[in-house]
């Protein structure tokens, strides 16, 4: 595909951002709804099954964010642990409200044999901006290391540490919509001083594997549960999804641990990201929240049955 002939509006087209960039950006981003309302809330009647801690805060301009963990009551470590995360990027709805919706509809069918963590937001500024970034114009998923320049990303980095190794499965539950391509793709070429090449928004779920680490038969289990619950996303006219090829239909390889991504921290035995399109017609919101449950649970089943 050619490159966009319209430069973006903030910088200078071939110069990557500096501070002043970074600050024009951020002047645009408008607070469209409420962590403390959607989120906190949401968690708050879960403490009476779940163990809630607080495993970081972030403080932007007068803005207080704790970042809240939900686990499992009576934590064995004698027993397999389970992690998932929502909210690495806060535009993408559905992993939070998908997250949110698992804990309270079957958080506790694993109780007794395995360990559960739940990180239901873990963006709460780019939550209510319904943006990608955080307030830095920092992606979180690509910035899950020690020493994170992303705040977000240290904080979970952090969390999870003690589990590193001794997770059987993390699922990172995401959206792919088309603001990825109007507006946070542009962003992030203007952004890093390169030429923004468009792409095709896959119209349906599908999952990202590590390269590195693949567990093909886990994803397809994953794939096949959520096939009865929506429509998985097919290649595009190269057989490719946003430029990867596909390991199976409905799910392609990244450098998902080389790139510092959200489902490599805990270096778990099965990982997967997710990626649902809250945007095609054939889809509603409560479908997209209903994939990232089955996806969830699925993975799951498929975990604890090989442990």
């Amino acid at each position: 595909m050619q490159a966009q002939s319209t430069p973006y509006p903030i910088g200078t087209p071939g110069q990557r951002w500096g501070a002043a960039e970074v600050a024009a950006w951020r002047a645009t981003v408008v607070r469209q709804r409420s962590y403390a309302n959607d989120v906190l809330s949401a968690i708050e009647p879960l403490r009476r099954d779940f163990d809630v801690s607080e495993y970081g805060a972030l403080d932007y301009d007068g803005q207080h964010f704790p970042l809240l963990a939900v686990r499992s009551r009576g934590w064995r470590d004698e027993l397999p642990t389970l992690v998932v995360t929502g909210g690495v990027h806060g535009y993408e709805t559905s992993g939070v409200l998908g997250a949110l919706q698992f804990l309270r509809a079957h958080g506790l069918e694993t109780a007794g044999r395995a360990n559960l963590l739940v990180a239901p937001c873990v963006s709460p500024w780019a939550w209510e901006r319904i943006q990608r970034w955080n307030r830095d114009a920092l992606d979180p998923n690509r910035n899950f290391r020690a020493g994170s320049p992303a705040g977000e990303s240290a904080a979970l980095v952090s969390l999870l540490a003690p589990l590193r190794g001794r997770t059987l499965m993390h699922i990172d539950l995401h959206e792919t919509t088309d603001s990825d391509e109007s507006e946070f793709r542009p962003a992030l070429a203007a952004r890093d001083g390169e030429a923004f090449v468009p792409d095709v928004v896959p119209d349906g779920f599908y999952l990202v594997d590590d390269a590195d680490s693949p567990q093909p038969d886990f994803q397809r289990a994953v794939i096949d549960a959520v096939a009865r619950v929506t429509h998985i996303a097919p290649p595009d006219a190269n057989g490719h999804i946003i430029g990867c090829p596909l390991q199976s239909p409905g799910v392609i390889s990244f450098a998902v641990a080389k790139k510092g991504l959200c489902a490599a921290i805990t270096a778990a035995r099965f990982a997967t990201t997710t990626e649902v399109y809250p945007d095609s017609p054939r889809m509603t919101p409560q479908q997209c929240v209903e994939a990232q449950v089955t996806a969830v649970r699925a993975a799951i089943a498929y975990a604890l049955a090989q442990s």
